[in-house]
């Protein structure tokens, strides 16, 4: 994975993770002013508009990535020393497959348990991300000395 991917990811991941975080608390938490308001708080439209707009860039973010970094690794098999990346696997077509069901879900049922699945999953692969971003920093496989070893085992 290139460095150039490796931040479209990271930087995708952020702006979509805060703001569906942000819109779910503004969702969720505050009482309306007003009890014939549609919304609760005043920016729950932007926020969630925002969370639309970016959801696209992790997805195309994560095609960039798909094949030399996640299916790779995957093909490997299971091993215990990458348990976030096979959480982030498993847990990233629920997350959108459930994204999108949110916006054509018709029966309430429907949408409360594709809200449910969409909420829980994106929950999980947000904290399964952080987590995987800290083990490898831990690991020395992020920052400028992995990089330049990265590129002295290519030259070699």
């Amino acid at each position: 994975m290139t460095r150039a991917q490796a931040w479209s990811v990271h930087l995708a991941t952020l702006a979509v993770g805060g703001t569906g975080l942000v819109y779910g608390w503004m969702r969720y938490v505050p009482e309306p002013a007003d009890e014939f308001a549609l919304v609760n708080h005043p920016l729950q439209p932007t926020l969630q508009h925002l969370h639309l707009l970016f959801a696209p860039l992790l997805v195309f973010a994560a095609a960039a990535i798909w094949g030399s970094h996640v299916w790779a690794r995957v093909r490997v098999g299971f091993r215990p020393s990458r348990p976030t990346g096979l959480a982030l696997f498993a847990l990233f077509f629920p997350m959108v497959l459930s994204g999108a069901w949110v916006q054509v879900a018709e029966g309430e049922l429907a949408r409360k348990f594709a809200i449910g699945l969409h909420a829980g999953s994106s929950a999980l692969w947000c904290a399964a991300y952080a987590l995987h971003v800290v083990v490898q920093a831990w690991r020395g496989k992020i920052g400028p000395s992995a990089e330049s070893a990265a590129a002295s085992k290519r030259s070699a």
